[in-house]
């Protein structure tokens, strides 16, 4: 093959590749932007999501994270959906002591199943099934242990937290 034969096949695939671009451009939309032509954004549609309270510590957290993620701001909206939420929790110890047998780390598995339901009644927007799993070091202090396994419950209610709130955000934008 010819140098001006590279050259120009070099230049063809520049330009398919710049026309490819600017096609798929049109069809991303941003997830916080405008849903539409009637002009709602979905961060206003997230602030109108009242979250259940789910009974456990770990939920307490994964509550307040979520309502924080929703409506940061802490203006007062009726609410149009409602968030349900069961979370189990799971501890675990992966690694023992050969010598004393006594763990020397521990994993907290969070899982969540969530459904976003309209306030007024009907068929679900959104639900979803999410896992987190946080891991902790373990020692002899039993207090150390104990806020240890606390700070890994935390973590996993954030990870949680983020994860339903982006799946929502997003069921919201293509639900229009």
């Amino acid at each position: 093959m010819s140098l001006a034969r590279k050259k120009l096949l070099r230049v063809v695939q520049l330009v398919l590749a710049v026309v490819a671009g600017f096609t798929l451009s049109g069809c991303v939309q941003p997830l916080y932007g405008s849903l539409g032509a009637d002009g709602g954004a979905v961060a206003g549609e997230l602030q109108a999501i009242a979250v259940d309270p789910v009974p456990t510590r770990l939920g307490h957290y994964l509550t307040n994270d979520l309502i924080f993620a929703f409506n940061g701001t802490g203006s007062s909206v009726a609410p149009k959906y409602r968030l349900k939420i069961t979370i189990t929790e799971a501890s675990q110890s992966p690694l023992l002591d050969t010598v004393s047998g006594y763990p020397t780390a521990g994993n907290i598995v969070a899982t969540a199943d969530y459904q976003l339901l309209p306030v007024e009644g009907g068929s679900p927007v959104a639900t979803g099934h999410t896992i987190v799993l946080s891991s902790y070091d373990r020692t002899s202090q039993r207090f150390a242990d104990l806020r240890a396994a606390r700070d890994a419950e935390i973590r996993d209610a954030k990870s949680l937290a983020d994860q339903i709130s982006t799946n929502v955000a997003s069921a919201l934008a293509s639900h229009r």
